[in-house]
């Protein structure tokens, strides 16, 4: 089940993201951006969508609206959910929420290293704008039209 995070959430919402980021810092050399994102505050402005796992958050999702397109701004699966399809289930929500706002566009980034999201993403129908150094991270900026 998908439903949008509340505050009694937040320590589920971080021992995922914990869960999935914190392997990816040796291969970064810095702490992966979502580590350090303020889940309270993202809460409070109903951004935050989790995936349950039974009685537990088994996947997060971070949808941020913008000016003219929505950001998908974070996908965490915990890895002892990965292989179930959780990822995908999320990306196909961030997707239709986007179009039930009124997007026609969604965008991404995700770290250069991460090789495999980039695969992914291409895979879902993503296509790369381009890449760039910000907040000291090389990130791979993606987005997919969805009219």
């Amino acid at each position: 089940m998908i439903r949008q995070a509340r505050a009694s959430d937040e320590a589920g919402v971080i021992a995922v993201v914990q869960a999935a980021y914190l392997p990816y810092v040796d291969s970064i050399g810095v702490r992966p951006g979502p580590l350090d994102d303020d889940y309270a505050e993202l809460i409070r402005q109903q951004q935050v969508w989790l995936l349950e796992e039974g009685q537990r958050v088994g996947a997060v999702l971070v949808l941020c609206p913008e000016a003219a397109v929505m950001l998908l701004s974070n996908v965490a699966v915990d890895p002892a959910c990965q292989g179930q399809g959780f990822g995908r289930q999320l990306i196909d929500f961030a997707e239709t929420r986007a179009r039930e706002a009124g997007f026609s566009l969604i965008r991404l980034y995700t770290n250069a290293a991460m090789a495999g999201n980039v695969a992914l993403y291409q895979r879902l129908g993503y296509r790369e704008i381009h890449r760039a150094v910000e907040h000291g991270f090389n990130r791979v900026f993606m987005e997919k039209d969805l009219a």
